[in-house]
């Protein structure tokens, strides 16, 4: 089991009741809450990133966007091994 880090967190009462409606249709557990969270999170940090990326780079070409991608999987993985 991973370490875990406990989060106090202060939602609106609206936001609560849609995301406990969202999991409880789903048929998700009590604790399943914690894990959506964790992974919103993610998600979004995700997807800030790969804005930031294209925020960074907007003025490169599409072909050289794929290069420099293809290239940073390349190191990645040599990296890995």
């Amino acid at each position: 089991m991973t370490e875990q880090t406990r989060w106090h967190l202060k939602v609106s009462n609206e936001a609560d009741r849609q995301v406990r409606s969202f999991l409880a249709e789903r048929g998700y557990k009590k604790g399943d809450l914690s894990r959506f969270v964790e992974e919103a999170v993610c998600w979004r940090v995700l997807d800030r990133t790969t804005e930031d990326f294209r925020d960074r780079f907007s003025d490169l070409d599409d072909e050289e966007i794929d290069r420099l991608s293809e290239e940073a999987v390349r190191f990645a993985r040599l990296a890995r091994r």
